[in-house]
């Protein structure tokens, strides 16, 4: 008998009506590739993933598993103080479904909680401490995933992340770079401090670093599946740490989190079918808004600089849509319709030359008031059987809020900071929004995570990656390297360029543009930047029908793991 009583009994589950969105042309299902692959961003957990399936795990377990080995072993980008999306493809049924996972305002939430008396934000509020974490939702996740679509006990699918927790991981390049950007809030949270910061001081690349609170923690999860998060002893210690510190969450909060299932968001780009993440992700919308505005021009059109420009101004375009409409649509009307038919994005080129940047003033939009990175984190999986997965998970920035509540092991999240706080206001991904993203009691933040499938006559790619308000530019760009021909490897590799309408500039990476182009696009009128550092950690998984090759990469940016079994 499986080890996880019947979520149905423990948390308050809605599904979407026609969540399970069927395939939209009249292609057979994909033949099953007979190979199962894993792309994460950490050897431990793809390992774990490939372990589940080795004993007779299907996709969706082996999702669980590598899911909550990461909330283990890269504590500075997910974990089970936070939430995510979960893309789901079921071979069986040939249909997708999508979970989602995300974090939840708390009940005494208040519209302008983080502004003084005086309509100013108070800094850092949305960024450290309790007061910045929304209610965590990828424990719900996990064993809602495990219950409905997986094989195994949940038990034996936690049971690698409760033995890094317990034995320890070695501290990364990546992990130690995080926690000295947030050594001074680390430093403030004292059951974090003991974990993280031994003796007051950074540990070193490759120090041992234990979490037995976390194990008890997820021990319990293991023997009572979501209630063991949910409701009890963590529950209580959760609770009583958070109001201690000066946070507003409710034992009323827990036991009321609701996983959602939605219908995915799915478009065509010239044969190219696209399924991505639905509100309140803006992934899914962003990339079929963008998708809908290059489809207007012809392939000679999209080639060289000319391309990019034109690339540039559909992103432009889709993000003032972001920024003014896309909100969480249990709470707000969103038009969806609209925003994704051809005919608004036909409007939208109206607008566009192609020898000359259109200013984000031009737009009508919202008023400017005034450093994205890697805090997230994806992984891709493929079984032998054709199920897959796509999950984005996140705490949000570098160890989202910085905190731990004593003797609960988990690192909060700050995803209350993806609230627009206050219309023309940006956030820690210098993204701006307005009402629709408005702070309200058990509202859903909007967000940039967009787990994404690709399938053509070609064959499938499973993408995704971290990234803040990068993610869906990245995912953009990987999306048109496949399209075009490219290997996971390419997708993964290549150098990235972004816009999001305010601030009004592209940042790209060093050997994203050539001479000639940034000299080409600053004469049309971009303003470019240059980024300090490569930003995003992709990882990828595609399956080609011709040659019935899966592939499996990993961003060369990270320290992650792609591998086929």
């Amino acid at each position: 008998m499986r080890k996880l009583i019947s979520l149905a009994a423990t948390l308050s589950f809605v599904i979407v009506a026609g969540c399970a969105a069927q395939l939209s042309d009249s292609r057979s299902p994909a033949p099953a590739p007979g190979k199962a692959a894993v792309a994460s961003a950490d050897p431990l957990a793809t390992q774990a993933g490939l372990d589940v399936m080795a004993a007779g795990g299907n996709a969706f377990d082996a999702a669980v598993a590598v899911a909550a080995t990461l909330g283990v072993v890269e504590p500075s980008s997910s974990g089970f103080g936070g939430g995510g999306f979960f893309l789901l493809y079921i071979a069986a049924t040939d249909e997708y479904r999508f979970i989602d996972a995300r974090e939840m305002a708390p009940i005494l939430s208040t519209r302008d909680m983080y502004l003084d008396e005086d309509g100013n934000p108070v800094k850092g509020l949305t960024v450290s401490g309790p007061l910045a974490a929304g209610i965590p939702g990828e424990p719900a996740g996990m064993a809602y995933l495990a219950e409905n679509f997986g094989t195994l006990p949940f038990a034996d699918l936690l049971a690698p992340a409760i033995r890094h927790a317990e034995e320890g991981f070695t501290m990364s390049r990546r992990a130690l770079l995080g926690l000295r950007f947030r050594k001074r809030s680390v430093a403030e949270s004292p059951a974090m401090a003991e974990v993280f910061l031994p003796n007051g001081e950074l540990p070193a690349i490759g120090d041992v670093i234990r979490q037995p609170d976390l194990a008890t923690t997820l021990r319990r999860m293991a023997a009572d599946g979501a209630d063991g998060f949910y409701k009890g002893e963590t529950a209580h210690l959760l609770v009583d740490g958070v109001q201690a510190a000066g946070g507003i969450w409710t034992l009323d909060d827990l036991s009321n989190y609701r996983v959602i299932e939605r219908e995915p968001q799915i478009t065509n780009y010239r044969g190219m079918k696209v399924v991505s993440a639905p509100l309140p992700s803006s992934g899914g919308i962003v990339l079929t808004q963008v998708f809908n505005f290059l489809d207007g021009y012809a392939p000679e059109q999209l080639a060289g600089v000319q391309g990019k420009h034109l690339l540039i101004e559909g992103m432009r375009r889709a993000y003032r849509d972001r920024a003014l409409y896309m909100g969480d649509t249990d709470y707000v009307a969103v038009p969806v319709a609209r925003l994704t038919s051809r005919a608004h994005m036909d409007a939208q080129r109206a607008s566009v030359a192609l020898d000359r940047a259109t200013p984000s003033s031009e737009l009508d939009g919202i008023p400017d008031d005034g450093s994205a990175g890697d805090q997230t984190t994806h992984f891709s999986v493929i079984d032998a059987a054709g199920n897959r997965v796509a999950a984005t998970i996140t705490i949000n920035t570098w160890y989202g809020a910085a905190f731990i509540p004593p003797g609960t092991g988990v690192i909060l999240n700050n995803e209350m900071d993806d609230f627009s706080i206050k219309p023309g206001v940006p956030n820690e991904f210098e993204l701006v929004g307005d009402e629709a993203n408005a702070v309200a009691p058990g509202k859903r933040p909007l967000s940039s995570m967009s787990p994404t499938f690709l399938e053509s006559d070609r064959g499938i790619a499973v993408v995704g990656t971290p990234g803040g308000s990068r993610i869906i530019t990245m995912v953009l760009n990987a999306s048109l390297d496949w399209f075009n021909g490219a290997t996971a490897e390419d997708m993964v590799s290549r150098k990235r360029f972004h816009h999001q309408y305010l601030p009004d500039r592209v940042s790209y990476e060093p050997g994203a543009f050539s001479a000639d182009e940034i000299a080409a696009l600053e004469a049309m009128g971009h303003t470019l930047k240059e980024v300090a550092r490569p930003y995003g950690n992709m990882n990828v998984v595609t399956y080609d029908f011709a040659t019935g090759e899966v592939r499996s990469a990993t961003d060369p940016r990270g320290e992650g793991e792609g591998r086929v079994y």
